[in-house]
């Protein structure tokens, strides 16, 4: 098959746009206005945005898609309500391009100042994959031996590592993976599942 039957082979992103599509679950009867309350207090000027029926993607430098989806965690979280966020952050897809993303802007974050001071603790579920690499297990060690120098790694399961921690812990845990990835890594997603004030025990 030549490059002209590839039909994802389409340039990729030649600017290191990163990505991120999720979706917020409230467990409440009030999910519409916990969501766009925490949308209303986030600052998303310094990314690409698209919201439909599934999901919100943000697309732009990978400081700012983690600062937006952070802050949008974030600023949704109620004490009693249990809550969880899917997400999908990616960099380096062969069929990605430059289109719909915000790149030219500088590397301070817009919400961090505002959300700092909100502690809570999450478990989360992630899962690291390189693509494309022979040396693959070797990447996905790094990510889990980072969350275990960060003190937020809590167990092996099936298909996922478990972190448990306060959620700037993780969420510092998770974008210092991706910050692996982006050093050395062409291709790579990190598959994450957070969850707050879960019914659950174990």
């Amino acid at each position: 098959m030549g490059l002209k039957d590839c039909l994802w082979c389409i340039g990729g992103a030649s600017k290191g746009v990163s990505g991120c599509r999720f979706s917020l679950y409230p467990m409440a009867d009030n999910f519409v206005d916990i969501i766009l309350g925490g949308l209303e207090k986030t600052d998303t000027s310094k990314v690409w945005k698209q919201t439909d029926k599934l999901s919100t993607c943000v697309r732009g430098k990978s400081t700012h898609v983690f600062d937006v989806v952070k802050g949008l965690f974030v600023n949704a979280y109620k004490e009693n309500v249990h809550m969880a966020l899917e997400a999908t952050f990616s960099k380096g897809c062969p069929g990605d391009t430059d289109a719909d993303s915000f790149m030219e802007v500088d590397d301070e974050k817009v919400n961090e100042k505002n959300i700092k001071d909100k502690k809570f603790n999450v478990v989360s579920k992630i899962s690291f994959y390189p693509m494309g690499e022979e040396d693959y297990m070797e990447h996905i060690a790094k990510a889990v031996m980072t969350a275990k120098d960060k003190g937020v790694f809590a167990k092996s399961s099936h298909y996922v590592s478990i972190l448990e921690g306060d959620v700037h812990d993780v969420f510092g845990v998770l974008e210092e993976i991706f910050q692996y990835g982006e050093a050395n890594l062409s291709h790579y997603i990190l598959q994450v599942t957070i969850s707050v004030n879960s019914p659950t025990k174990d």
